[in-house]
């Protein structure tokens, strides 16, 4: 079963309860709370009684998760890989991509 499709730009709320995305994810509430231990890049924030709100990038960093795991078959180990893999763009990395196509265009626009 394929993880559910959630798109930042249809999600209207800033924050969900942990119930709200059990229910966009289709799954229990303390699964969610036992991925929130295993994956240190989801940060719900607290309330003064300790209830989660997570974000939107939660939401969908839960989804990923949830398509590693539950989909594709990975080990959470092997989850948090890929996870850091696909987030190995660093500033500098960016930075130096930005280069390279500023350079291309610059060379596209002189042989036009």
């Amino acid at each position: 079963m394929p993880a559910p499709k959630i798109k930042s730009d249809t999600i209207e709320k800033s924050f969900f309860k942990i119930g709200e995305v059990a229910v966009l994810l289709n799954v229990n509430v303390s699964l969610i709370r036992f991925w929130e231990k295993e994956f240190p890049q989801i940060k719900p924030s607290k309330n003064g009684k300790g209830e989660r709100k997570f974000s939107k990038s939660d939401v969908l960093l839960l989804q990923q998760i949830y398509q590693l795991v539950k989909v594709e078959g990975h080990t959470l180990q092997g989850a948090r890989e890929k996870l850091k893999m696909n987030t190995e763009n660093t500033p500098q990395q960016i930075i130096q991509k930005l280069i390279a196509l500023k350079n291309y265009l610059n060379e596209l626009k002189s042989t036009l």
